[in-house]
């Protein structure tokens, strides 16, 4: 891995009205001139990600957003892709060039609601000079206020403080991909399959990041195809602890590996760590009552190309077709958009999430809970539908019990 993908980034928001020098804090703090910069309002048209390490917390990604002030028919579009950037913003910058008003703490309130710390940055330092009273003031609102210069670099080297001072502790401390299920010297057998959309020489970044987390538990991970594994799991002298799978081969895995070891899959992993298992395993019950012509919206985090049977376009609306035996909708959307009507879907199916950050996927669990609308992920639809989903759960005791299935059927030989 020559490069820390998106999802595993701080993502760092540069929020506030228009021409306040967001686009210049965000090329001072990245050392590149990625946003551009204009004394005319409404430079910034859309959200500008940039990708730097920001020591010493290591890999971030900022975002420069476009003025919350703004106005007009574009204006509003403006605005609309810039609260959006909200969804995936572990942590936010309110960018002001004066007072500390009602506009400021506005978005303060909004960050609030969706507990996003907030630092306030009172740009133009070198002209303005912000008073005592007024960054106490902007305290009262957020984490932090801090008097910046994207021009000179006065308190840059401060406000990189205040955002390892201030960085989510979930951001942190983020959950275990299955850290919790193994201990020093278990043996881990990972079941990848090299499909069309693995890039060549490569695995995909599942699969990387389940094997590192293997060999940072001081565990030990065997690795084979799913065409191996039933000679790979002769040759063992001892039983395997736990079993991943990739989800599009968990059929013949489920009937190769013995009831009483443990099996999972690379995205029930990934629902966890990324999102919340136990909403996926109540939205993946909604199935059952899909009726002929409901809508499902297929829900992905990247903007891949598609290839030809691809996972989400494809397979999983076959597989998914067969199991209900009546025809459902499906409708495709891929990167950091939402439909803004939610409400018209029956149930949201989302990919893995590998390519995304936790806050952004809890933002879309959030959107799909308050619209009304089951929401759960690939892994769990296809074990679903493939009639093997106690047996992918089986290392979730509890995940189980939602289920409504008793831990010890699955270990019956």
């Amino acid at each position: 891995m020559l490069e820390t993908p998106r999802g595993l980034r701080l993502h760092i928001g540069i929020f506030g009205r228009r021409n306040a020098g967001k686009s210049s804090l965000f090329n001072a703090l990245t050392g590149q001139q990625a946003a551009i910069v204009s004394p005319v309002p409404g430079t910034t048209t859309d959200v500008v990600s940039k990708p730097m390490e920001l020591k010493p917390l290591g890999p971030v990604v900022f975002l420069d957003t476009a003025g919350l002030d703004d106005s007009g028919e574009l204006g509003l579009k403006r605005m609309e892709k810039s609260l959006a950037a909200l969804s995936r913003t572990d942590l936010a910058f309110i960018v002001c060039d004066g007072d500390w008003g009602e506009f400021e703490r506005k978005i303060g309130d909004e960050l609030s609601r969706r507990s996003i710390p907030g630092i306030a940055v009172f740009n133009k330092a070198d002209i303005l000079h912000p008073s005592a009273a007024q960054l106490e003031s902007a305290r009262q609102d957020v984490q932090e206020a801090l008097a910046v210069s994207a021009l000179t670099g006065l308190g840059l080297a401060e406000l990189r403080r205040a955002v390892v001072k201030h960085v989510p502790t979930e951001w942190i401390d983020n959950p275990p991909i299955l850290a919790d299920l193994v201990g020093p010297g278990d043996l881990v057998l990972l079941v990848v399959p090299i499909d069309l959309e693995a890039p060549k020489g490569r695995l995909i970044l599942p699969q990387v990041q389940v094997i590192r987390e293997v060999l940072d538990c001081d565990a030990r991970a065997v690795i084979v195809k799913e065409r191996e594994l039933g000679d790979t799991l002769l040759l063992l002298k001892n039983k395997p602890n736990l079993v991943v799978t990739d989800s599009q081969a968990i059929l013949k895995v489920a009937a190769d590996v013995p009831p009483d070891v443990p099996l999972t899959g690379f995205s029930v992993l990934f629902a966890r760590w990324k999102g919340d298992l136990e909403t996926f395993v109540q939205g993946v019950k909604a199935v059952d009552s899909l009726q002929a012509g409901d809508r499902i919206l297929i829900l992905e985090s990247c903007a891949h190309h598609p290839i030809a049977d691809d996972i989400g376009r494809i397979k999983i609306p076959r597989w998914l077709g067969q199991y209900l035996g009546r025809p459902v909708l499906f409708e495709h959307w891929s990167g950091h958009d939402l439909p803004s009507d939610l409400g018209r879907f029956r149930l949201v199916i989302h990919c893995g999430a590998c390519m995304t950050n936790r806050r952004e996927m809890l933002s879309r669990i959030l959107a799909a809970r308050e619209a009304g609308v089951p929401i759960t992920n690939y892994g769990l639809v296809i074990a679903k539908s493939q009639g093997v989903l106690p047996r992918i759960l089986s290392p979730f005791p509890s995940m189980l019990g939602i289920l409504g299935q008793a831990t010890d059927a699955l270990s019956r030989p």
